[in-house]
C-alpha cells in the first residue's frame, strides 16, 4: 500500500513577482529612511559645529534644502518689532537674480502668515492660499511650499522657507517632520552661537575698558582717553561714526570734543543744544536714546549738515543717573545697516559707565596731585615770607644804617643802590608769593562758556539758533584781553546779521592752535552791500590790528557773507 504524495502549494508567478516587488519596496523604504535619518543627524552635527552666527544661519539653510530636496530655501530672521523680517538668507537664487528682484522681503504674504502663526505650513500651490501676496518682477516661479518656525528658548527667532521640491513632487508629512526636527537643532545652534558671540563681545568691551583705565591712570590727557573711548566703541559696534561730547561749564550745551569716522570734521568742535540733538537728549535723560534714521529724526537739528550716508544711531551717557553724567558717546552706522539692538545698547551702556568710573578715579588722582602741589607752594611761600624776606629786610636795614658812617660819596651811593636793589628784590619775592597762592580758575568764567552765552543771547534776535563750533584749548590758550575782543567782535557780527543779512542760517567757529585765534562768522543772507555802512566792520578791523591781526570779509558764490577775524596769541 503506497502513501499518497503530500500536496504542494503552487503560487502563480504573477503573485510571486508582486510580493517580491513589495518586499523590495519596503527594503528600499527602510534604506531610504535610514539614509534620511543619517542625513538628518549629519545636518544636526554640521549645524551644531558653527559658533559664528552668520555662518550658522547659512549652514541651517543649506542643510534644510538638502534634507527635503528643495530647489529654493531661505531663512528669515524676525526683527525686534516681531512683525517684519530683519534679515533673509537664501539658497538656490543667484546674486544676479537677487539684484534683479530687488530688496529682500519684509514679511508680507505667505512669509508673514508664518510670522503671525508660527506653526508648520505645507502648500501644494502658493497662489491658492488666502494670504498669498504674489511675487515681484523677475522672481523665479514657485508653487510648492513648506515652512517651519525656528524657536530659541521658546521665542520665535525666524522661519525656514522651502519651495519647489525637485522632481515636481509635493512636500509630505515626512518632509515636514524632518524639517521640524532640524528647526529644533537649529534653535539650539543659534542659541549657542549667540552665547558665544555675547561672550566674545563682552571680552572685547572688558579689554577696551582696561585700555581706557590704564591710559587715564598712567597720566594720559583726558582728550586721549576720550579718543580711545570713541575709537573702541566704533570698532566693536561696527559703526561708521563715533563722537564724544562733554558739557560746557555754566551753560546748557554740549561740545563735541572727539569725533572719528565718516565726516568726523563736520562734528568735531560743534556746540550742541540739549533739546535739539540726540546727544543732548541722552545727557538730559541720563539714559540711552536711539534713532532708526538719524537723517530723518525730527528730534535732531540737521544744521549744520553732518549725517549724510548715516542711518541708525544711538547716544549713551558716560556715567549713571546716580553718579552723574560726565558726557555722551554717539555711535551711528551707515544707512541700510541694522539698528542697535537692546543687547548692544546694554553692553555699550556698561562700557560707558566703566569709562566714567575710570575718569572719576583719574580726576581724584589729579586732585590729590594738585592739592600736594598747592600745599608745596604754600610751604615755599611761607618760607620765603618768614625767612628770606625777613633776612633781606634786616640786611637792607643794616646797610642803610651803615651808609650814615660812610664819608666817601661814591661808596655811600653804592650802598644806597644796594639797599634799593634789596627793596626791589623783596617786592619781586612778594609778587612771587602772591602768584604761588593764587588758585587756578580764579579769573572767572572761561571763554568757551562766554561764547556759548553770546550765541545763545543772539538767537531770539536772529529768529534761529546759529550753529557753533569751537576747537583747541580755547579757555587755556586765549588770554583774557584777547577773549574780551573776541566776544565783542562776535556780538557785533551776530548783530549785523540780525539787522542787515536777512539770513535764516548762520555758523560760528572759534579755533586756536596755541599760536593764533581765529573767529569765523558766516551766514546765507544777502551779503554785504557795496554802499552800506562800514562802521561795525571798521571797529572789528581796528580791534584785530591792535592785537597784530587782521579782518577778512568775503562773499561766497552761493550768497551770504563770511567774516574771518584772526589774531596772534602771545607766546607762553
Amino acid at each position: 500500500m503506497t502513501s499518497p504524495e503530500a500536496p504542494r502549494v503552487r503560487l502563480p508567478q504573477l503573485k510571486l513577482d508582486e510580493l517580491l516587488e513589495e518586499l523590495q519596496a519596503r527594503i528600499d523604504a527602510a534604506r531610504g529612511t535610514r539614509d534620511r535619518v543619517h542625513s538628518l543627524l549629519e545636518a544636526v552635527l554640521s549645524v551644531g559645529r558653527e559658533l559664528d552666527l552668520e555662518q550658522a544661519l547659512h549652514s541651517i539653510v543649506d542643510a534644510a534644502a538638502v534634507l527635503v530636496d528643495a530647489e529654493y530655501a531661505a531663512l528669515g530672521v524676525i526683527g525686534p518689532d516681531g512683525r517684519t523680517l530683519s534679515a533673509f538668507h537664501t539658497v538656490g537664487v543667484t546674486g544676479r537674480q537677487i539684484a534683479a528682484i530687488g530688496p529682500y522681503p519684509e514679511g508680507h504674504g505667505i512669509l508673514g502668515e508664518l510670522i503671525r502663526h508660527p506653526e508648520p505650513l505645507r502648500l501644494a500651490k502658493i497662489s491658492e492660499h488666502p494670504s498669498s501676496y504674489g511675487f515681484p518682477p523677475n522672481h523665479p516661479p514657485m508653487n510648492r511650499f513648506l515652512g517651519v518656525p525656528i524657536r530659541v528658548r521658546d521665542q520665535v527667532f525666524g522661519n525656514l522657507y522651502l519651495t519647489e521640491k525637485r522632481g515636481g513632487a509635493e512636500f509630505d508629512e515626512e518632509d515636514e517632520s524632518v524639517l521640524s526636527t532640524l528647526a529644533v537643532a537649529a534653535g539650539v545652534a543659534i542659541d549657542n552661537a549667540r552665547l558665544y558671540e555675547d561672550s566674545r563681545l563682552r571680552e572685547r568691551w572688558l579689554r577696551a575698558n582696561a585700555d581706557i583705565t590704564h591710559s587715564l591712570m598712567s597720566g594720559s590727557a583726558r582728550a586721549e582717553a576720550l579718543d580711545l573711548i570713541a575709537e573702541r566703541a566704533r570698532e566693536i559696534t561696527g559703526s561708521a561714526l563715533a563722537a564724544v561730547a562733554m558739557p560746557v561749564a555754566e551753560t546748557k550745551s554740549l561740545t563735541v570734543e572727539i569725533a572719528v569716522g565718516v565726516d568726523a570734521e563736520a562734528h568735531r568742535g560743534l556746540v550742541l543744544p540739549m533739546h535739539e540733538s540726540l546727544m543732548g537728549l541722552a545727557y538730559t535723560a541720563a539714559a540711552p536714546v536711539a534713532s532708526a534714521d538719524v537723517t530723518q529724526d525730527p528730534r535732531i537739528s540737521q544744521e549744520p549738515p553732518r549725517f549724510a550716508g548715516l542711518g541708525p544711531a544711538v547716544a549713551v551717557p558716560i556715567g549713571t543717573a546716580e553718579g552723574g553724567t560726565r558726557g555722551v558717546v554717539l555711535l551711528a552706522r551707515a544707512a541700510g545697516r541694522p539698528a542697535f539692538s537692546e543687547r548692544e545698547t546694554e553692553m555699550l551702556q556698561g562700557f560707558a559707565a566703566q569709562a566714567a568710573l575710570a575718569m572719576e578715579l583719574a580726576e581724584r588722582r589729579q586732585d590729590a596731585e594738585r592739592i600736594a602741589v598747592l600745599q608745596d607752594r604754600d610751604r615755599i611761600a611761607r618760607d620765603l615770607h618768614d625767612l628770606a624776606i625777613q633776612r633781606l629786610f634786616a640786611t637792607g636795614m643794616t646797610l642803610q644804617s651803615t651808609g650814615r658812617f660812610i664819608d666817601h660819596p661814591e661808596a655811600s651811593q653804592r650802598v644806597q643802590r644796594a639797599v634799593d636793589d634789596l627793596d626791589e628784590t623783596i617786592k619781586i619775592i612778594r609778587s612771587a608769593i602772591f602768584g604761588l597762592r593764587t588758585h587756578e580758575g580764579a579769573v572767572g568764567s572761561g571763554l568757551r562758556a562766554r561764547v556759548v552765552g553770546v550765541v545763545g543771547e543772539a538767537a531770539p534776535v536772529l529768529g534761529f539758533a546759529p550753529s557753533l563750533r569751537m576747537e583747541g584749548l580755547v579757555d587755556t590758550d586765549v588770554p583774557r584781553d584777547v577773549a574780551d575782543h573776541i566776544l565783542a567782535v562776535l556780538s557785533e557780527a551776530l548783530t549785523n546779521i540780525a539787522r542787515h543779512a536777512r539770513a535764516d542760517r548762520a555758523q560760528v567757529a572759534l579755533t586756536t592752535d596755541g599760536r593764533e585765534a581765529v573767529l569765523t562768522v558766516s551766514d546765507n543772507g544777502v551779503g554785504i552791500p557795496a554802499q552800506g555802512r562800514r562802521s561795525g566792520l571798521r571797529n572789528m578791523a581796528e580791534r584785530a590790528e591792535q592785537l597784530g591781526g587782521h579782518l577778512t570779509v568775503s562773499s561766497p558764490e552761493d550768497g551770504g557773507a563770511v567774516l574771518e577775524w584772526r589774531v596772534p596769541l602771545p607766546a607762553t
